[in-house]
């Protein structure tokens, strides 16, 4: 269990945000498949204990899908992460949404361990699509973790049985 609490971003919380994304992500930006978006803009949630931010989850909603934009938690292995996908499931399920997907890089093995473990599943690849995607943030690094050539994207998502 997390040692905060979560919570939605308001609009009171937008600096911090940004402040937050520039400083996790190189950017005001993060790119999947192709579309820009501006994380400081879009709803989430926070997880905080006593005023400070341990974690951040921005998402965007489309139709039936939601889609987790950033997820960042500041500290690990202390259930930040795993209590922003909780809450981002029960909003799904209360906005019926049927789905919730995310977009990863081939290098990223820590996220794909973690949000297969919170039922997850790969659906998508696209093979070389970074490249295309520096030409809209140029701040995505060539290498990743473990050394890892920066090159695919890769979708994961996990159905939730909207709410009733």
């Amino acid at each position: 269990m997390t040692d905060g609490s979560v919570r939605p971003i308001e609009e009171a919380d937008r600096i911090v945000v940004a402040r937050l994304v520039l400083e996790l992500w190189g950017a005001h930006t993060a790119v999947a498949h192709g579309e820009v978006f501006f994380p400081a803009s879009l709803p989430g949630f926070l997880v905080e204990r006593q005023g400070q931010v341990l974690g951040l989850l921005t998402y965007a909603v489309s139709d039936s899908l939601l889609e987790i934009v950033t997820v960042d938690a500041l500290r690990r292995g202390r259930g930040v992460g795993s209590a922003l996908i909780d809450a981002t499931v029960r909003k799904a399920r209360q906005i019926g949404c049927s789905r919730v997907r995310l977009t990863t890089t081939n290098d990223n093995l820590d996220a794909l361990r973690f949000y297969q473990r919170r039922g997850f599943k790969l659906c998508a690849l696209r093979p070389d699509a970074v490249r295309e995607a520096r030409k809209l943030k140029p701040e995505i690094p060539t290498v990743g973790d473990f050394g890892i050539p920066i090159t695919d994207e890769l979708d994961l998502e996990r159905w939730v049985a909207p709410r009733q």
